[in-house]
């Protein structure tokens, strides 16, 4: 997991921002099932939504669980969708980190 500045956030925030939510938390919570789901998602996109569409009230907590079980970053928790980062293994797959780099 990374720390992000906050003009980071704001320039992951603004590219997450035209993009529907990826992964959807329903009834059965945050399973195996869905940490799997959402790793693979972050690991090709780098930048994931998710949204909540149960377990409203848990969203912060659970956001914060999903990122520590896939080695992401919280980028921001607007209404009931969250917004993750994971930088991309390979350097060539890496879509954003030039944008971030800027940001320093």
């Amino acid at each position: 997991m990374i720390e992000l500045t906050s003009r980071q956030r704001k320039i992951l925030e603004k590219e997450a921002q035209p993009m529907s939510a990826v992964i959807q938390v329903g009834k059965y919570g945050v399973s195996e099932e869905l940490v799997k789901q959402i790793q693979a998602a972050i690991s090709t996109k780098e930048l994931i939504k998710i949204k909540f569409n149960e377990f409203k009230d848990e969203k912060k907590d659970l956001s914060y669980e999903i990122a520590e079980h896939t080695d992401s970053t919280v980028v921001r928790i607007i209404g009931n969708t969250t917004i993750l980062y994971k930088e991309a293994a390979e350097r060539e797959n890496r879509k954003y980190a030039s944008l971030l780099a800027k940001a320093n």
